[in-house]
């Protein structure tokens, strides 16, 4: 049997993969464009992959393939219908990057609330060595708790922010944007309530035809204008032209944002205007990143192949 990764290095190098290694053989790309995985997948039993797209050209030639694993929750990037005509099954993971998402949430909060980038600069320039008051009071900053966070898409990891946020003393507030999920621990709310109630909005939804687009102009022009904007989710959630106008004209405070609506950044991206820290944190798709998060991902991925496996003779 041969076990064929296309592309190793979204997952990071620092993670163990020698448990594949008993599987039987397994061929590891750092990445592969389409045209490559065609030629790569050629001999694989089963494939394993984060972003590659799998259809008819990439695997058509593939003569043996019997199973394909995403690392990751979304599947957009199968042909689910060219894999059923095969018989060929898929596999995905939710659930392993919770903890790590809720955690660079809070992380990316912080460090717009708190104002760190300015006083972590007004220290380093020197300024604060043998100033006339121990404390420097130029950018004030206010507690969480009281405040009230809204968040929109109460997923696995929507709901673990919002028991961390209640922790911190907030009160909770949610929007769904299938308009199905009801949580009882926490009221849900229309989205134009959400963002006009709301200090801080995060957003941890998927991307559908509900939430494109669905932070526009408007729903930044009906935020506080010191409300905080958070996005976890998808990129293209996000109109980044509107958000872009609205911290350019101070219509909210700050945002923070792990994702794009292209990844990597694309140079006119209007978000690269900005070149203040203390209004606009970018990271770069990396909340999920951790560890553990990454470590969890892989060995869920291994036992998914373990279990395809039983029964079945190569």
């Amino acid at each position: 049997m041969k076990i064929v990764f296309l592309d190793a290095g979204t997952i990071g190098e620092d993670i163990d993969l020698s448990g594949y290694k008993s599987l039987g053989e397994v061929v590891t790309y750092g990445f592969s464009t389409k045209e490559q995985a065609r030629e790569r997948t050629r001999d694989a039993d089963i494939i394993i992959l984060n972003k590659v797209e799998i259809d008819e050209y990439s695997v058509g030639e593939a003569a043996h393939l019997k199973l394909v694993c995403v690392t990751a929750t979304g599947t957009n990037n199968l042909d689910k219908e060219y894999l059923a005509q095969r018989g060929i099954e898929w596999r995905n993971v939710a659930g392993y990057s919770t903890e790590s998402v809720a955690q660079h949430t809070f992380a990316m909060l912080f460090y717009l609330m708190e104002k760190l980038s300015y006083y972590d600069s007004y220290v380093k320039s020197g300024a604060y060595v043998n100033d006339v008051m121990f404390t420097h009071f130029a950018k004030v900053f206010h507690e969480l708790n009281g405040k009230t966070w809204g968040i929109i898409g109460l997923g696995n990891i929507g709901r673990r922010v919002a028991d961390i946020a209640k922790m911190f003393g907030c009160k909770v507030i949610y929007y769904s944007t299938s308009g199905q999920n009801t949580q009882p621990d926490y009221p849900r709310v229309d989205f134009r309530r959400l963002l006009e109630e709301s200090d801080v909005v995060s957003v941890h939804a998927p991307l559908n035809e509900k939430t494109r687009g669905l932070m526009d102009r408007d729903a930044f022009a009906a935020m506080k204008k010191t409300a905080i904007f958070l996005n976890l989710g998808r990129g293209a959630i996000v109109d980044e032209q509107a958000l872009a106008d609205a911290l350019e004209t101070e219509t909210i405070a700050a945002a923070g944002l792990d994702v794009l609506s292209k990844e990597p950044m694309c140079a006119d991206n209007p978000l690269r205007e900005c070149k203040d820290s203390g209004r606009l944190l970018i990271t770069p798709h990396i909340a999920w990143a951790s560890v553990e998060a990454r470590t969890r991902l892989m060995e869920i991925i291994l036992g998914q192949i373990k279990e395809f496996l039983k029964n079945r003779s190569f």
